[in-house]
């Protein structure tokens, strides 16, 4: 048997075959519960980060973990979370100093860099604290009883924003 070559003009019997092979296979994905999804992906679900039993993020770096965070963000702001890639020129850039507690709790937050447009700073901070509580950072990640985080939300002119940690990469032009 020859192998199947997709060309310009498919018979509709060899369509009809690789349609169902493409359906039977995505069936068969799935997604590490850790995962990342693209920000930009389409899916209106977004993977929750991974724990272990004891609800404690089993992300081993601090940056990790603040992937994890950012996801969480994106899930729970889902309507503010713009999904394609952020335009060339940005409304705003802000950047938030935050830390969270060995329970999950964010127990700080703070404008760490503006360009002093202050409805998206509002939203920057809103959104961090609509996200809380977080998954408990490991222990190893913990000073003072806590961990210290910066993250930058990139807005576009909508209002809408994506976080560095997750974000695509912006347009050139």
């Amino acid at each position: 048997m020859k192998p199947l070559l997709l060309t310009k003009t498919i018979r509709p019997i060899h369509g009809l075959l690789l349609a169902g092979a493409v359906a039977a296979l995505a069936g068969c994905a799935s997604t590490h519960p850790g995962a990342l999804i693209p920000v930009g992906s389409q899916s209106a679900g977004y993977d929750r980060a991974e724990t272990d039993r004891n609800a404690v993020s089993t992300a081993m770096t601090a940056e990790s973990y603040k992937r994890d965070l950012a996801q969480r963000i994106s899930q729970v702001n889902s309507t503010r979370v713009y999904l394609d890639r952020p335009q060339a020129l940005l409304r705003s850039v802000i950047v938030v100093k935050y830390a969270v507690d060995s329970h999950g709790n964010l127990v700080r937050s703070e404008i760490q860099r503006s360009n002093r447009d202050r409805e998206t700073e509002s939203i920057a901070l809103a959104s961090l604290r609509n996200s809380a509580p977080f998954p408990k950072p490991a222990s190893h990640l913990m000073r003072g009883g806590r961990v210290e985080l910066s993250e930058t939300w990139l807005f576009n002119s909508d209002g809408r924003f994506q976080l560095r940690s997750i974000a695509l990469a912006q347009m050139d032009q």
